[in-house]
């Protein structure tokens, strides 16, 4: 954005547009992103527009990666990194930046008043899922860092370990390393993984299906403590028949590598993965190893009580079609929350201080990556895991972000770009931040230098003040507060909510006589998605939903879900293989506009499920694609989208709730059948509906071209916590799609 100019109420015209920068990506990645550069450099495009592409997992955003977004849209391209899990094309010809902050409300008030909430839903296409907030919101997502939080990460950025005195406050026994391992020093047999385990993040094992071929090394002894331990790790390109190996590197312990070998694959290559692999065309073209060769060696190397180490080592395995009992996978060494694993790039900055996977080389480095998670297990085992606690490396990850790779672009006016925040951002543009706010709310932003902060009474003042005052300034921050629902309540309605989805992806089909084909009819729902349980109703004389007091609105649900703006362009096909994604990338050019490719895996083995969602850009092309999809040549069946990714995600992680049998009559759970029963002004379900409206009719008041976000930060308290959610859009962009102003 341009500095500001006196006695202006409307943001100057951008200046001329630079020139884009090549892709650093590769694969599958980068020919999605091809499309989006040739968008980006296209003469008749203008208009500022979004396009999220969100490469997390469960489609959720952190607060850091929100505060890079909300960086780049101030600064640009030439200035700070774009972000990663979005593309914001022609960010010069911006207007302005608004964010909308509810506070005390969350994921899922989102849903449990989704009727209510009618403009934000329809208004806005991105939506995504917010981490629970840490006690200052406002402060993570502008980038302004805690005092203690800075200490540590600048001891990071010199290679040593933060000391236990000077981290936050934690309760190390909520900390998930500690609950699965203990506090005290634990030996190489309790880090191995057990066989359940291994069967359950897919780990190739003998006698199990895909396996027959795959070879066992000739570890048949008795692991100790004292077994000897070889960091491995493989790269990998993309054939004709799937992932298979082109390099491999093994490491013994005291760091010395034992093998380090290119291999030539046995099949067509038709993506060297070069970004991630180094590897290239003309770097193969000489090797004759095959993968046969690197089998053989690896059982000649490996003591038959070696124990192999590695992150994310079952793809490791699987590319070398080898079996191996004794396993420690630094991915889950590290325990996560919420079955995440932290990157090798960040454990390694984190706990040995090292910076490896530098982003100025082609690739990444076998040999490299595998002494270092054999150096990450050796620090578990040398201190122990309440050591590895005291890290609070979930509370690093989520400040510092050095699980993001270090893009390294210079930064003018002195603006460091790891380091600095919005506020950095604006004043190097000669620019400030308005924070609308009620007194009672407090953070350290309002506080900050260069935030021109307004105080109101009430939400109603806040509202009245944005009216005028956020023409007036670039960036604006303006926070609603709202009363969030009590401990009890929300465990109440999660449980509502989690019981009517269940209920809306229930079918009661028939009649079916009793002498059926079981296995027939199992075959035949199943080739639909993935069915969580089956029983036969002999009663049923029609294919319908269950009807009970939670779905009696289902039918409208599913229609306004339906006509979501973020499922607008978007298709779900059942039946998908394990190739899918590299026949699509083969015939490409049939599928204009394809935007995101989403395979979801399953939570627990990380296995590709048999559905996958495609986002397009448009309508008719979307509906084109399902045309082709669900045709002769594919054979795959399909519809237009119901559930956001992100929606299906949360759910999916849900523990699964019994269904109510039917005609069972439900009453309200005592404490929403009292709220609803007096029905106050503030009650959620009013305030949604309420509050939606006004904030659709303050939108519609903004310039063209302003970045609008919606953020419901979610609520954290010692009884539990709720994730948030966001939702986000640029006014013109998003007119086509959005209805009546006050829907």
């Amino acid at each position: 954005m341009e500095p500001e100019k006196e006695n202006t109420e409307r943001p100057p015209k951008r200046g001329r547009k630079r020139r884009q920068a090549p892709s650093q990506l590769g694969g599958a990645a980068e020919a999605l992103r091809a499309g989006w550069e040739r968008e980006e450099r296209h003469p008749q495009v203008k208009k500022a527009r979004l396009s999220t592409i969100l490469f997390t997992e469960n489609w959720e955003v952190t607060h850091e990666q929100l505060c890079g977004l909300l960086k780049y849209a101030v600064m640009g391209k030439s200035s700070v990194p774009k972000p990663s899990w979005c593309q914001l094309f022609h960010q010069n010809n911006l207007n302005n930046v608004v964010v909308f902050v509810l506070q005390g409300m969350s994921q899922l008030h989102f849903y449990k008043f989704y009727m209510e909430f009618g403009f934000l839903r329809k208004a806005f296409r991105h939506k995504f899922r917010l981490p629970s907030p840490s006690s200052d919101f406002l402060a993570d997502i502008i980038g302004l860092q805690k005092k203690e939080t800075t200490e540590d990460l600048s001891k990071l950025s010199t290679g040593s370990l933060p000391s236990a005195s000077s981290k936050v406050s934690i309760n190390l026994q909520d900390d998930p390393i500690i609950q699965k391992y203990g506090s005290k020093k634990v030996g190489i047999i309790k880090c191995l993984l057990t066989k359940e385990e291994m069967k359950t993040f897919h780990f190739p094992l003998q006698g199990f299906p895909d396996c027959e071929n795959f070879v066992l090394t000739k570890c048949n002894g008795s692991v100790t403590d004292n077994s000897p331990l070889f960091g491995l790790d493989c790269e990998m390109c993309l054939t004709s028949k799937g992932r298979e190996l082109t390099r491999i590197a093994l490491v013994a312990e005291g760091g010395v590598c034992v093998l380090d070998e290119l291999v030539k694959p046995d099949n067509k290559v038709l993506d060297y993965l070069t970004s991630f692999s180094g590897i290239t065309k003309k770097s193969l073209e000489p090797v004759t190893t095959k993968l046969k060769d690197i089998q053989r060696k690896l059982k000649a190397l490996l003591p038959p009580n070696a124990v192999l180490v590695g992150h994310s080592l079952d793809l490791d395995l699987k590319a070398l079609k080898m079996i191996h009992p004794y396993v420690i996978d630094t991915s889950l060494l590290y325990v996560r929350e919420q079955g995440r694993r932290f990157k090798l790039k960040f454990l390694a900055k984190a706990i040995l201080g090292k910076d490896i996977q530098n982003p100025d080389r082609l690739g990444h480095d076998a040999t490299e990556d595998a002494r270092t998670a054999l150096e990450l297990a050796r620090y578990f085992l040398k201190y122990g895991p309440k050591k590895v606690a005291e890290l609070n490396l979930e509370a690093l990850a989520r400040h510092q972000g050095l699980h993001a790779a270090d893009q390294g672009q210079s930064s003018p006016a002195g603006v460091q770009q790891h380091n600095a925040s919005v506020l950095d951002c604006l004043h190097s543009m000669g620019q400030k931040l308005l924070l609308l706010t009620r007194e009672v709310d407090t953070s350290e932003l309002s506080s900050s230098r260069n935030c021109e902060t307004v105080t109101c009474l009430s939400n109603k003042e806040v509202l009245e003040q944005a009216r005028v005052e956020v023409p007036l300034f670039p960036f604006s921050v303006v926070q609603f507060s709202f009363e969030g629902f009590s401990p009890a309540l929300a465990e109440e309605m999660n449980q509502r909510l989690r019981v009517k989805w269940s209920e809306i992806s229930t079918v009661y089909a028939g009649p079916f006589s009793k002498t059926c084909n079981l296995r027939s009819l199992k075959r035949l729902f199943k080739s639909f998605g993935p069915v969580q349980s089956f029983s036969l109703v002999l009663e049923t004389h029609q294919a319908q939903r269950p009807v009970t007091e939670l779905t009696l609105d289902c039918d409208t649900l599913v229609n306004e879900l339906e006509q979501d703006s973020e499922n607008q362009g978007t298709i779900y096909l059942s039946g998908v293989s394990e190739t899918f994604r590299e026949r699509l990338l083969r015939q490409s050019s049939l599928f204009v506009g394809l935007e995101a490719v989403i395979l979801p895996k399953d939570f627990k083995n990380r296995k590709q499920k048999k559905y996958g969602f495609l986002k397009f850009k448009t309508i008719s092309s979307a509906q084109r694609a399902l045309s082709i999809f669900t045709g002769r040549g594919w054979k795959l069946k399909g519809r237009n989208a119901l559930t956001p990714r992100h929606l299906h995600t949360w759910l999916q992680s849900l523990p699964p709730e019994s269904r109510t049998p039917p005609g069972l009559h439900i009453v309200p759970p005592p404490f929403e059948q009292q709220a609803l029963q007096t029905l106050k002004v503030d009650h959620p379900k009013i305030a949604a509906w309420r509050w939606g409206r006004k904030i659709g009719k303050l939108y519609h008041c903004l310039c063209p071209g302003t970045l609008c976000l919606i953020l419901l930060p979610g609520t954290k308290s010692s009884h539990g916590s709720l994730p948030g959610l966001g939702l986000m859009g640029i006014k013109n962009e998003e007119e086509s799609i959005a209805p009546n102003k006050c829907s």
